[in-house]
């Protein structure tokens, strides 16, 4: 970094630091001054002004251009005079975050800062730190794929023609740790113990695995990491262009780091996107301009919203998981969210039962030592925190800080040598500052047990701010922020479907597209939300252009004819305006979709012709009166056709954006959902491998393939209200219930979670059609019988029950016989029954638990 004349690195970084102490603090104490001026001294020790400086240029240039930055990322958040530089927005004296976990002065080590910024402009930082410092100087980073232990048992699997199932299920043995060897696999996992010992097959696989495992599989271009150097980049190490021209090195990350070359992470945070595009619209439609880091931190209505678990979309918070957490928490104040943002992991997730008991009083905390009433206050006397592990050590034990982050860092690797020595100068400090021995030991203990997974506070309260401030817009401007969170899941059809529904929750009705209101994104009118022309498929930015140019030009669209001939019809083609028309965003101007689609060819023609007119300077009369506002053009009369039928209406909303918007086809299946189902969608992540549920959707989506041995199943798409999942029909089921899985059929499913490396699919066992009967009346009831249950003697036995047990409810029988065949009996009046537990009671005494459904 060059800095001005007159100026050192070291000087010029005072300078900048002291500036932002002043425009921070409105009377900086003694306290704040002499915590400056001590990571001053230790930046200008180690060296690091530069690096300072350069984090500071780039995050001012993306302030100066209104690209959003997050508030702070990783232990940098600890710093000072990071947030004097306005490179961090989080006061660390506020939060107790020590800078030692940023940079320690007993440990040379380079700093690592990851930055935040809004993903649709983190670009353009790059290209203003490629443009400064030169584009010889500047690369992103190679990252190398490996074989992990599950992934090299699927690559040597398919190598030696065993099926994906079979691969699959034997990688699904090896225990979810993290960097497990397929050594320790073996040892850990006694059902992969047992097929390597019982099947040749899977010893010889392994043994090849063993081989290959850890190798580089493939190389791609790191998401986020950036290095900087002040010369040529080729002077130090090779560069590589990646699979889109970018050039990267050829050095991964730790290399780099080592041959001592400025790396830093720039990350796309999506949520920085929605809270400034929220603030827009905030201003757009209220006139307010809201300063997100003057917000205050005690508002009641978000940690009302908070406490009701009311958080799908607040940033960190929204998983089921976490929603549960929250209704038994209760937050009240930012520090519970701090801490519930660290304690939601593998690991001190077992703590968060017993902080939970100790917040609300029903099990009294106690501590060990006065001294550390005050460091793990806010935490109930838990130790959640890495912060928390050095205060202790220095407090208690006299370590300066940085002896206390290498107690944190010797914890972490478990490493018996050095935590014996620890151990020892722990006590002896203890000691000598007056705590009894046998107190020392056992505090050291609870350190090094908490030390293992304790989480980097500066983080946690930087991430922890960011889940605050989205629950404060949620919470205060519910339209504008739904807006904007739409706007920025556009491209993520089940995000789309979730928010719709969550918008109809809060009571904020979504209008679909419409030529004459939308815009590209989603959009506040008063206390609605207007679809953007951007969600339209088929409907691209020229499109879009076209049509907000036209209205703006001559005013609103009168009607189809009038729209085809006031925008460009080379940009604004026959597929746009069908796309258009079935979406709905004509439904505005008072005309059925059906008797705009009879005429699309007519208005395109009818438009064509006079825009060639227009072109060649032949203008009518009518033309002329009407650009003075004197005559208007007759629309053609619509031919007098019905409209679609609801069915056809929602399939082509859901063909055009991708889902439902008007209505949904589960919408009047809600109570039956509810009735035999157990989750939705949205669980399924959440829940352990192999778990059995029941859900109620919609077939949206079968593709059908033949096994091996001829048979055929299917991957069947189903979603529901809350998003869709992909769902394995093995043969037999799916010759049972292949005219159940049409699609847009509505079902009821029943089958086992399987949880894969990326996606979570449904194993499915049991299908049946979900019906509501007309007008609302009693609902269906399915019997199935199956073998000897459908014999004549059974269904002799079925006979005798449904009479003992008539009512009104209608009847459907799927009956298949013992010598082979099927059949399904439709409900009449005769096999109308009383649905109720005695029936379902008595059926499934005669002939097994699940040969009923619908009571």
């Amino acid at each position: 970094y060059t800095v001005p004349e007159g100026y050192t690195l070291d000087t010029y970084l005072r300078k900048l630091a002291e500036e932002g102490l002043r425009k921070r603090f409105e009377n900086p104490g003694p306290e704040v001054i002499q915590r400056l001026n001590r990571e001053l001294q230790v930046v200008e020790k180690m060296g690091f002004a530069g690096y300072f400086l350069v984090v500071w240029d780039f995050i001012s240039f993306a302030r100066s251009r209104g690209i959003p930055v997050g508030p702070g990322r990783g232990s940098a958040a600890g710093s000072l005079v990071a947030y004097c530089l306005g490179i961090t927005n989080i006061d660390p004296l506020r939060y107790g975050l020590l800078f030692e976990r940023f940079l320690n002065p007993e440990r040379i080590s380079m700093p690592d800062m990851d930055i935040d910024f809004c993903y649709e402009r983190r670009g353009e930082v790059i290209e203003y730190v490629t443009k400064k410092y030169g584009a010889e100087n500047v690369a992103q980073i190679i990252t190398f794929g490996t074989l992990g232990a599950k992934a090299v048992i699927r690559d040597v699997a398919r190598a030696m023609g065993m099926t994906y199932a079979d691969g699959d299920k034997i990688a699904k043995m090896v225990p979810n740790t993290l960097n497990i060897s397929l050594e320790d696999a073996v040892r850990d996992s006694a059902p992969l113990r047992e097929s390597v010992e019982k099947r040749a097959e899977v010893a010889e696989l392994m043994e090849t695995a063993k081989v290959l495992e850890g190798l580089t599989r493939h190389a791609s271009t790191h998401a986020a990491g950036v290095v900087i150097s002040n010369e040529p980049l080729i002077e130090y190490l090779p560069l590589y262009k990646g699979a889109k021209g970018e050039i990267t090195t050829q050095y991964a990350m730790g290399a780099i780091e080592k041959i001592g070359l400025l790396k830093m992470d720039f990350l796309g945070l999506r949520t920085l996107t929605v809270i400034a595009n929220t603030a827009k619209r905030i201003q757009q439609s209220r006139g307010v301009s809201l300063d997100m880091e003057r917000i205050p931190l005690d508002d009641t209505a978000t940690f009302q919203i908070l406490g009701e678990a009311k958080t799908f979309g607040v940033f960190q918070l929204e998983s089921s998981g976490m929603r549960d957490l929250l209704r038994q928490l209760r937050p009240n104040r930012i520090d519970d969210i701090i801490a519930l943002v660290a304690l939601y992991r593998p690991g001190p997730m077992q703590l968060i039962p017993d902080f939970i008991e100790r917040k609300h009083g029903r099990t009294k905390v106690v501590y060990d030592h006065p001294l550390m009433e005050e460091i793990l206050r806010d935490t109930y006397g838990i130790m959640v925190y890495q912060e928390q592990v050095m205060r202790i050590a220095s407090d208690l034990a006299g370590f300066s800080m940085g002896e206390a982050d290498i107690l944190r860092r010797a914890m972490g690797k478990k490493n018996p040598e050095l935590m014996a020595e620890q151990r020892k100068k722990f006590v002896d400090g203890a000691v000598a500052r007056g705590v009894p021995e046998k107190k020392a030991e056992r505090i050291f203990g609870f350190m090094e047990q908490f030390a293992g997974y304790g989480f980097n506070k500066s983080h946690s309260a930087a991430y922890a701010l960011i889940a605050y401030q989205t629950a404060y817009l949620k919470a205060n401007y519910p339209v504008e922020f739904m807006a904007a969170l739409l706007t920025s899941e556009m491209a993520d059809t089940d995000k789309i479907v979730k928010y719709i529904e969550e918008c109809r929750a809060m009571g904020i009705e979504v209008l679909p597209p419409d030529v004459n209101e939308s815009s590209d994104d989603f959009t506040v009118v008063g206390d609605k939300i207007r679809f953007g022309l951007v969600a339209v498929k088929n409907v691209g930015e020229a499109a879009i252009h076209s049509i907000v140019n036209g209205r703006r030009d001559q005013g609103r669209f009168r009607d189809l004819f009038d729209f085809c001939e006031r925008v460009d019809l080379r940009l604004v083609n026959k597929r746009v305006v069908e796309s258009l028309i079935k979406c709905g965003a004509f439904d505005s101007l008072g005309a059925r979709r059906a008797q705009l689609m009879a005429v699309v060819d007519k208005a395109m023609e009818a438009a064509s012709a006079a825009q060639r007119d227009r072109v060649h300077g032949q203008v009518s009369f009518l033309d002329v009166l009407s650009s003075t506002g004197a005559a208007r053009r007759e629309a053609p009369a619509l031919p007098d056709v019905p409209e679609w039928e609801r069915p056809q209406l929602l399939a082509g909303e859901k063909e055009t954006l991708g889902f439902y918007v008007t209505g949904h086809p589960l919408a009047e299946h809600r109570g039956l959902i509810a009735r035999h189902t157990n989750l939705t969608t949205e669980d399924l992540p959440s829940l352990p491998d192999k778990s059995t549920v029941k859900l109620g959707a919609i077939v949206t989506a079968v593709k059908e393939i033949s096994t091996k041995n001829g048979e055929r199943m299917a991957f069947v798409t189903l979603e529901d209200l809350a998003g869709s999942v992909e769902a394995v029909v093995f043969p037999d089921l799916y010759r049972s219930s292949m005219l159940h899985l049409a699609k847009d059929s509505a079902v009821l499913v029943k089958g086992q979670v399987d949880i894969g490396e990326e996606t979570v699919k449904l194993l499915l066992s049991e299908v049946q059609p979900l019906e509501l009967p007309a007008n609302g009346g009693p609902p269906l009831v399915e019997v199935t019988l199956a073998g000897e249950a459908a014999s004549s003697d059974g269904l002799r036995r079925l006979k005798a029950l449904l009479e003992a047990h008539r009512g009104t409810s209608p009847l459907r029988l799927h009956l298949q016989f013992p010598e082979g065949g099927q059949v399904t009996i439709a409900p009449a009046p005769t096999l109308a029954v009383a649905a109720g537990e005695g029936l379902r009671q008595a059926l499934e005494a005669e002939f097994g638990p699940g040969c009923i459904t619908g009571c």
